[in-house]
C-alpha cells in the first residue's frame, strides 16, 4: 500500500474554527474538563458508548473508528449533511454529562471547552488516521496492543465485539474502495502490528490539531470551499509535508 506523493497538513490555532463539508470524513476529539480522568471507570465508558449507539439510530452519522480513553474520546465519522455533526455531538455529550453529574452528585463542566474537528482525506490518510486512533492506549502505555482495550473499534473490526456495534463497516469499506472485510482485517492488523513493532506509536498532532489532513490537491479543495477570506501562514515541516496555520 503506497502513500501519497505529497501531503499538506492544515493546522489550526487553539480553539480554531471548525469547518464542515457534506460527505467528508472527520476526526473528532474531545477531552474531559481540565484533563481529568472522568472516564477512568469501565462503567462510565460503557454508558457513554451505549449513548453513542442509541444516538446512531437517530442521527445519520457513520462511525469508521473510535477510541474511548480515560480522559478523552476519538471518533472518525462521515455524514452527508455537514450540520449533523454538531447536533450529534451536542446530543451525545450533553446527555452523558448530565447523567454523569447526577450519578456522581457533581456540578460543573464534564467536557473541556469545544471538541476539535479535523477533515481527513479518504484512502491512505484514512487508513493512517484509523490506525492512529486505535493505538491511543498503546501510546499511553496502558496496553501493548489495541486488542487488549475493550473500548476501541479494533474489537469490532476483528469481530470480537458484536453487540451494540458503533462502526459502520459497509460504509467504511466502500469508502476504502469496496474492500472485502477479510482483506481489510488482514491489512488493518498488519498495519497496527507493524506500527507497534517499529515503535511508531508516538503522538502525531496533525491528526488532532489540524483543520484538514490530506494530499495537496485535497487540501486545495478544502481551502477553496471553506476558508474564504481568512488569513493563513504555511510552513514546510518535512519532505513534502506542509503546515498551513490559521492566523488569529
Amino acid at each position: 500500500m503506497q502513500g501519497p506523493t505529497s501531503c499538506l497538513i492544515l493546522t489550526g490555532v487553539p480553539r480554531a474554527n471548525r469547518y464542515f463539508l457534506p460527505g467528508k470524513l472527520y476526526h473528532l476529539t474531545h477531552r474531559c474538563h481540565d484533563r481529568q480522568f472522568l472516564f477512568k471507570f469501565a462503567l462510565d465508558r460503557n454508558r457513554y458508548r451505549q449513548i453513542v449507539w442509541e444516538s446512531l439510530q437517530r442521527f445519520a452519522v457513520e462511525v469508521f473508528s473510535y477510541c474511548l480513553t480515560s480522559n478523552h474520546t476519538h471518533f472518525l465519522v462521515r455524514t452527508e449533511e455537514s450540520e449533523i455533526i454538531s447536533h450529534w455531538m451536542q446530543a451525545v455529550e450533553g446527555q452523558f454529562a448530565q447523567g454523569y453529574n447526577r450519578r456522581k452528585k457533581r456540578s460543573g463542566s464534564f467536557w473541556e471547552g469545544r471538541y476539535h474537528c479535523t477533515m481527513i482525506e479518504p484512502g491512505q490518510h484514512l487508513w493512517q488516521c484509523m490506525v492512529y486512533i486505535e493505538l491511543n492506549m498503546v501510546r499511553a502505555g496502558v496496553v501493548r496492543h489495541p486488542e487488549q482495550w475493550s473500548w476501541c473499534s479494533y474489537q469490532e473490526w476483528m469481530g470480537r465485539r458484536q453487540r451494540y456495534v458503533l462502526t459502520n463497516k459497509q460504509a467504511c469499506l466502500g469508502t476504502l474502495g469496496n474492500v472485502e472485510l477479510s482483506s481489510f482485517r488482514e491489512q488493518y492488523r498488519r498495519l497496527i502490528d507493524e506500527t507497534i513493532a517499529q515503535d511508531r506509536c508516538r503522538r502525531q498532532p496533525e491528526w488532532t490539531e489540524s483543520i484538514a489532513v490530506g494530499c495537496e490537491a485535497f487540501i486545495a479543495t478544502i481551502r477553496a470551499a471553506t476558508l474564504g477570506r481568512r488569513r493563513f501562514e504555511t510552513e514546510r515541516i518535512s519532505g513534502e509535508a506542509w503546515v498551513l496555520r490559521e492566523l488569529p
